[in-house]
């Protein structure tokens, strides 16, 4: 069957035909879903950890939050910054090179989460000494983490199978996946803690076990579904220039995430000083918030795969009408969500805890009170970064990391123990506008270069 043909029977999505904004929508909420089911497995673990082990259970796995996103962060930036060029060279129609560079990007992908898993067991101590953990939650912490760090080949196999597909166009299979494999992940949550009578240990196995399980689905998709990715032997022979080629998308994407969880991390060493009120109260704050930001997160993936697809085939008109719609879909968005955690997120917050322990709860609606008009910043940040990535620019998009952490970094040195937990708050909205500084401007730039130029670059 030629990959034409291939492509009438599959879910494929080309993206360079058609109303932007309507395509961009209809990719877009199956993205959301099925982040907010990816949300669901550090969320589900902290509901019942909190709900069922108490505050010391949610302040130990809660305070995981941003450690999490630094080291799944990086799984998650190489193959995104890997999906990059596949659906650049699917735009462009040339799909012997496309599969070529899917192979390309297993080896990768496998290479990393095995050396990741290795430094980070070894150094998983130290790091958690570092983020002033203290030695009554230590144990939970280490414990829960270094499950997590055993599971790491099964996350990446996951974010790289996922990111093939979305690559192609293909949003929703790996939401349903994710749907699954949420609701094993709270059944065994259930079973392990309630049942079981395991302490977070078995949080974090129902997290991997679960993984392990949307990465099996996502595989088995592939393979009856998408003849498109169905690698030959020819596809795996080792390109250096290849690996050199998605190495430099995917690393800085990679280190993006991490600069950015580096900074989180900071934060949450400095909230930790406070104590473990504070801790939870932020743990709790900081999962309501991420679910708020996963229609930002999927607006910034959607419009990756759209630049990408649309880059390829030349079309940079295309690409600034997408960005133009993208913009003001989130700014609609981001008024909505500051009115959501401005008047609710007291009641929010009564998910992760009893609606007795009271300074847990003050502390989260303070934070969300601090930082609630800074949400059109924290939107525009994906749509650029992911803009710029989509484009095949990944330098910048690092940069604006850099800003970020910059930012981040000096408030909390400015103010951590030194004045109420409000100042360290405010780290947030200082580095999501500083982390625009440099996005935008680069943006305006390309965009104006190639059209002057008319062509692209591959």
């Amino acid at each position: 069957m030629s990959d034409n043909a291939t492509m009438k029977n599959t879910t494929i999505h080309d993206m360079t035909t058609g109303s932007p904004a309507r395509l961009i929508m209809q990719f877009m909420i199956p993205m959301f879903l099925g982040n907010i089911f990816q949300q669901f497995y550090n969320i589900a673990d902290s509901i019942i950890a909190g709900q069922f082990l108490g505050v010391r259970a949610l302040a130990a796995i809660g305070s995981t939050g941003s450690l999490m996103f630094f080291v799944t962060g990086w799984l998650n930036g190489l193959s995104s910054g890997f999906a990059i060029l596949v659906s650049q060279w699917f735009g462009a129609k040339e799909y012997e090179r496309m599969r070529h560079y899917v192979a390309m990007s297993i080896y990768l992908s496998a290479g990393w989460a095995v050396l990741m898993t290795i430094g980070l067991g070894i150094a998983n101590e130290p790091i958690l000494r570092l983020m002033n953990y203290k030695d009554s939650i230590m144990p939970d912490v280490k414990a829960y983490m270094g499950i997590i760090y055993a599971g790491l080949i099964v996350t990446a196999a996951y974010n790289a199978l996922a990111a093939f597909l979305r690559a192609l166009g293909d949003s929703k299979s790996p939401l349903y996946f994710l749907i699954i494999s949420a609701v094993i992940n709270v059944g065994l949550d259930v079973a392990f803690i309630i049942y079981g009578g395991m302490g977070v240990e078995g949080c974090a196995y129902a997290t991997v076990i679960a993984q392990g399980i949307s990465a099996v689905l996502c595989f088995i998709y592939i393979v009856k579904k998408f003849p498109i990715l169905h690698l030959k032997k020819e596809n795996f022979r080792f390109s250096l220039p290849a690996c050199g080629k998605l190495m430099a998308l995917g690393v800085p994407m990679a280190l993006q995430f991490s600069i950015t969880a580096i900074g989180t991390i900071i934060v949450q060493g400095a909230v930790n000083v406070y104590g473990e009120d504070y801790m939870a109260g932020f743990s709790a704050a900081a999962k309501i918030q991420n679910v708020i930001c996963t229609v930002f997160v999927a607006f910034g993936a959607t419009i990756a795969t759209y630049v990408g697809q649309n880059w390829g085939a030349g079309k940079v008109d295309r690409v600034r009408q997408g960005v133009r719609c993208t913009q003001i879909m989130i700014l609609a968005y981001s008024v909505i969500a500051m009115i959501l955690v401005f008047f609710f997120s007291k009641y929010l917050t009564y998910l992760f805890i009893s609606p007795s322990e009271t300074k847990v709860i003050e502390v989260s609606v303070l934070y969300f009170h601090t930082v609630f008009w800074c949400y059109p910043f924290l939107g525009s940040i994906f749509l650029y970064r992911n803009t710029l990535q989509g484009l095949g620019y990944g330098l910048v998009p690092m940069l604006g990391g850099v800003f970020e952490l910059a930012a981040r970094s000096a408030i909390v040195v400015l103010v951590a123990g030194k004045t109420s937990f409000a100042g360290v708050c405010l780290s947030d909205p200082a580095a999501w506008i500083s982390a625009l500084i440099p996005l935008i401007p680069y943006y305006i730039y390309v965009t104006r270069k190639w059209k002057k130029q008319g062509k692209i670059a591959m």
